[in-house]
């Protein structure tokens, strides 16, 4: 990829501009490339919206400069209480020597990519895929709850996944709750699938069976409420109506969210039984039936 300009993440109005033309390489983007796969300092340009986690962010700082010709523009942002204020600092690590401007309520830093960058394959090396000790499963800094079972997946898991025939796991993260979904004999497939392309990738390798399928008829989830950083209750909403779209009539949807989030009206809409089975930890658990 001689002579092209990549992006990373989508832009807020008025911050910065990606070059006409540039690759969208976040692994949120489906049809977008990857940025570890980008040959060395092949990029003129790239534009990064930094994520809020150090590890990642750092990540993907090193693999935007190794992306970069000698002296290509990096342009990178993020909001100032979410990395921002760090930003200029972890690029001196690199060798890079930024600019620095504030605008509302984000850091905006740019510099020139240095010949000789420094650090980048020890960043590349901690942010890039892994196995997680304690969990015995592949992951990677960035993938929701990437070093631990969050508390509403464990209590998911807890109420016993003893379904039958055909389902999925949507947003499945690194595969947890299907591969719990597995051990019963009676599920006779189940397909795994995410936004996060670094999530469905780890499930990949932390999901053997194969039972794993494209072929939907129960739903176990725990689904997203942020985006971005931000509180967006319709993703949840989306999931539900996705769910029940997939199931055929009578097939089950178990659903773990934090208490506070009102899905239970969602839920009436689209399936014809909805019970709460469960409660702990600050998080809700339902069986909806359609």
């Amino acid at each position: 990829m001689n002579g092209d300009a990549g992006v990373y993440g989508w832009l807020p109005p008025g911050l910065a501009q990606a070059p006409a033309g540039a690759i969208q390489l976040s692994p949120f983007d489906p049809v977008g490339a990857s940025l570890e796969a980008l040959v060395d300092e092949g990029l003129d340009s790239v534009v990064l919206v930094l994520p809020p986690g150090t590890i990642e962010r750092r990540y993907v700082l090193a693999q935007a400069l190794r992306a970069l010709r000698p002296g290509g523009v990096l342009t990178a942002l993020a909001p100032k209480n979410r990395g921002g204020t760090r930003l200029a600092a972890e690029l001196r690590l690199f060798g890079c020597d930024p600019a620095e401007e504030a605008r509302r309520h984000h850091r905006i830093c740019s510099c020139a990519r240095p010949s000789a960058p420094r650090g980048l394959g020890e960043a590349i090396s901690l942010g890039g895929p892994q196995i997680v000790p304690r969990l015995g499963l592949w992951s990677q800094p960035g993938v929701f709850s990437w070093d631990r079972i969050d508390a509403g997946s464990a209590l998911l898991m807890e109420s016993g996944l003893s379904f039958t025939g055909k389902g999925a796991d949507i947003g499945c993260g690194l595969g947890a709750l299907g591969r719990k979904a597995l051990e019963a004999r009676m599920v006779t497939g189940i397909v795994l699938a995410d936004i996060d392309a670094r999530a469905v990738a780890a499930a990949r390798r932390n999901v053997t069976d194969p039972r794993a399928s494209f072929i939907h008829a129960f739903v176990v989830m725990n689904p997203p409420f942020h985006a971005g950083g931000l509180r967006n209750h319709a993703l949840g909403q989306e999931f539900i109506a996705c769910a029940a779209a997939a199931l055929r009539k009578g097939g089950t949807c178990r659903l773990v969210a934090n208490a506070a989030l009102p899905y239970e009206v969602a839920l009436a809409e689209v399936f014809s039984q909805v019970v709460q089975i469960g409660r702990g930890g600050g998080y809700k658990l339902f069986e909806a039936i359609k």
